[in-house]
């Protein structure tokens, strides 16, 4: 915990941890399965309750309201996401949008579909929607579109008024949560247009900081990516932002790209399940059975790909490449 808590007014505390989020959730739950807990077991409850709320697991399952709800929410499924479906990665499967969302899906049933296009428009072309994508490229841009939706719906407001001649002080923060942001998209930005000044484009969303409430990236990391050329493009801006070493480990919900595959706790775990199998079935008379492993769990693979154009500076780590049709 940081020092800087002892600072800080309880209330403020409070209001920056969310903590009255999650008592009034907790609250909520217990009054839900008041049947099911005992009245002296009421503290353990809450107990286990904030526990699962510092292993992150709490949002397994939510409906979609909750796991936006903070930033360690969001923080929390993108984790979960990860660790459930990094063998994917490990496989060199490529999926589509739909697929993807499907298993966002199997985490939180109500993911809006609009926030995975959202996140595949980051990696593919506009126009190229319908191909398939790495683990690794959707993971880490879904994570900039979901953990900063409020900040980048805002930012698409400053870039849209520079990019129409109008002062970018009159964009209105946003002040309440939606189910999925409406950043306004400029027509043509990620293919045609030059876009705007990179200068003006930051001092805008250094402005836009100052008396903004919600999360966004760290201001001398925006300044680093907005100063590496003139001009910026808003869809420039975003993979720059998803590709950013410095921005994922600052909201800290995934490893760095290097380490995505390696989870050695969830390994060893593994290692332990099918040592325990391959050890019952030696124990069976007369018999034996295919044991599973890694590479069984796995989703499907998807149809092989017409084309898997991206944008070229979007560049994966070389899991997503086209693949001979004739390999099964």
């Amino acid at each position: 915990m940081s020092p800087d808590r002892l600072s800080q007014p309880g209330l403020e505390y409070l209001a920056q941890r969310h903590v009255l989020t999650y008592l009034e959730d907790a609250l909520s739950q217990l009054l839900e399965n008041r049947e099911e807990v005992e009245p002296c077991s009421s503290a353990r409850f809450f107990s286990e309750y904030f526990n699962s709320v510092s292993q992150g697991t709490h949002v397994l399952f939510r409906e979609f309201e909750f796991v936006q709800a903070t930033p360690h929410n969001r923080a929390s499924i993108l984790r979960i996401f990860w660790k459930c479906f990094r063998t994917i990665a490990k496989n060199g499967d490529l999926l589509t949008v739909n697929e993807y969302h499907c298993l966002l899906q199997m985490l939180c049933p109500d993911f809006p579909m609009e926030l995975t296009q959202r996140a595949a428009r980051i990696v593919l072309m506009d126009d190229a929607m319908d191909c398939l994508m790495s683990f690794s490229d959707f993971l880490y841009a879904l994570q900039i579109q979901f953990y900063y939706s409020e900040f980048l719906d805002s930012a698409s407001a400053i870039y849209h008024d520079l990019l129409t001649g109008k002062n970018s002080n009159t964009v209105i923060v946003p002040t309440s949560r939606l189910p999925v942001s409406r950043q306004r998209q400029p027509p043509g930005d990620s293919c045609t247009h030059e876009g705007v000044d990179a200068g003006q484009f930051y001092q805008g969303v250094e402005s836009l900081c100052e008396r903004y409430r919600h999360s966004f990236p760290p201001l001398p990391l925006l300044c680093e990516i907005t100063s590496s050329a003139t001009r910026v493009t808003f869809y420039g801006f975003l993979m720059a932002l998803a590709k950013h070493p410095g921005i994922n480990r600052q909201i800290g919900a995934l490893p760095d790209k290097a380490d995505l595959l390696i989870d050695e706790a969830l390994d060893l775990e593994l290692d332990k399940i099918i040592a325990q199998l391959s050890t019952a079935s030696i124990s069976q008379p007369g018999g034996s059975c295919n044991l599973p492993s890694r590479e069984v769990i796995r989703v499907p693979s998807p149809r092989k790909p017409v084309s898997t154009r991206k944008r070229p500076d979007m560049e994966s780590d070389g899991s997503t490449e086209e693949t001979d049709s004739s390999e099964n």
